[in-house]
């Protein structure tokens, strides 16, 4: 809530306050933080999930192969054929178990931060970070 990202995002989505987004979904919001912190080059960030897609979209980052780092879009009802407008969560992939299942980290799943383990037949796609830039 305290970056120049966020007032970005505010001002974007219809010229809300920052403060408009305290109690709100925070998924996304924790990904495109940790990004922040961590310094990572083509990492997007935003607080809506579709529009962080997207982005990954448009720069040519986005794909549907698990991969550790990634970022991992979920579609609860349609999973890979929701497309992006599906999307309902997000969360980084930790590994590809190889059984059809991924490890993820996710923020506000049980409203913490938690480690799982998800079906990628929930998977809308994923967005890939540049991990490589200098």
């Amino acid at each position: 809530m305290s970056t120049p990202n966020a007032k970005m995002t505010a001002e974007r989505d219809g010229g809300f306050s920052v403060d408009d987004y305290n109690g709100a979904e925070w998924c996304n919001m924790f990904v495109s933080w940790v990004g922040a912190q961590l310094g990572v080059k083509d990492m997007g960030w935003d607080a809506y999930t579709v529009q962080h897609a997207r982005w990954f979209a448009k720069k040519g980052r986005w794909g549907h192969k698990a991969k550790p780092g990634a970022v991992v879009f979920f579609d609860w009802q349609n999973g890979p054929d929701g497309g992006i407008s599906g999307i309902d969560h997000v969360g980084l992939v930790v590994k590809d178990n190889g059984d059809g299942t991924i490890t993820t980290v996710e923020g506000n799943t049980n409203d913490a931060v938690e480690k799982r383990v998800r079906s990628k037949s929930l998977v809308a796609g994923y967005g890939y970070p540049d991990y490589d830039a200098d």
